[in-house]
């Protein structure tokens, strides 16, 4: 199953009713509710978003719906693994980073980067369609992808391409102002380009977006798990696992508690940060070999293991079976 966290959609039923349409129809008609939008890292179907947003462009009559959308967002809209991208050393490390932790952010989506020239086309490819060719998913997508490296580099001007593979809108649909002098229409391929010599560059990183996101996780898991710390920890293990750089000061930051502080919570309720990463470990690894397609490799590297061998010996350590043959028994019961 193709799956996508619903923070991509950032901003959705705020524009929806700008246009004059009530977003909450719209997403029950697709099977989604407010309520799966409230935590960003809720994990939704992403070929059912792709045709959600379709008939969200045509319901508000704009061609280009998914373009304001990106517009209005922040690279938040990423999430967790958009922070992480923007620590890399230089702007070539952050490609390579996204490449590998991409399912961060959603499962059925490829960056494919392109040397053309003195230019580097990054195209995004995705493993499903639908009748429209996925439009408004690439305006998005190829959207966010340019928020993400014009934040990184930094005055950018023209040089920075946006591409869609869909023609030129006809007057009455505006192109974004932030896209305006950039994107290229009637493109082979949806997603950005800019120059080969930007790679030696360093990421900026902008530490009041570090804040704003943390200040957002913390208010997201105080109204969802109240008083629960616990549930909170666990919650923020999960969302760090596939980064590599789950650790209890990464943990602590989301939860703006000193290291020290949070592990002296935990052991008022006789737990430890050992024992809640080792059991979100497990949670995580059983319902995606039940239910999931990453292979066993890609699973470890999700689950913040650089050696595959090492996370199968785990994993048998927990459950008395190997990582495939936990599979074989979830996929036949």
């Amino acid at each position: 199953m193709f799956l996508i966290r619903s923070g991509a959609i950032e901003g959705y039923e705020l524009l929806v009713t700008q246009y004059g349409q009530n977003p909450a129809v719209l997403l029950q008609k697709f099977g989604f509710s407010s309520a799966q939008l409230r935590d960003p890292n809720t994990y939704v179907s992403y070929s059912r978003l792709a045709d959600l947003l379709d008939a969200t462009a045509l319901a508000c009559g704009d061609p280009l719906f998914c373009l304001n959308l990106a517009a209005d967002q922040s690279v938040l809209a990423l999430g967790e693994i958009a922070l992480s991208i923007r620590q890399q050393q230089t702007l070539a490390d952050a490609l390579t980073y996204s490449n590998q932790h991409i399912s961060l952010h959603a499962y059925g989506v490829h960056v494919q980067q392109n040397p053309r020239g003195d230019t580097l086309e990054l195209q995004l490819t995705f493993d499903f369609s639908n009748p429209s060719g996925l439009t408004q998913l690439m305006q998005l997508s190829a959207g966010q992808a340019f928020n993400l490296v014009s934040q990184m580099v930094l005055n950018t001007g023209s040089a920075l391409k946006l591409h869609l593979p869909q023609s030129a809108p006809a007057t009455g649909a505006d192109t974004p102002t932030s896209y305006r002098d950039n994107v290229l229409y009637s493109s082979n391929f949806a997603g950005i380009s800019f120059p080969l010599s930007w790679l030696p560059r360093k990421p900026q990183y902008d530490e009041q977006l570090l804040r704003e996101h943390f200040q957002q996780r913390i208010r997201l898991l105080q109204s969802i798990y109240p008083g629960n710390l616990q549930a909170q920890v666990c919650h923020i293990i999960g969302n760090l696992l596939p980064s590599g750089e789950c650790n209890i000061e990464r943990v602590a930051a989301a939860l703006n508690l000193h290291p020290r502080v949070l592990q002296k919570k935990l052991q008022q309720d006789d737990l430890s940060f050992r024992e809640l990463l080792q059991q979100t470990r497990t949670e995580v690894a059983k319902r995606n070999l039940q239910h999931g397609q990453l292979s066993v490799t890609d699973l470890a590297l999700n689950l913040g293991y650089a050696d595959v061998a090492i996370f199968s010996r785990n994993f048998k350590r927990w459950t008395g079976m190997s990582p495939s043959e936990w599979r074989k028994i979830g996929k036949t019961s």
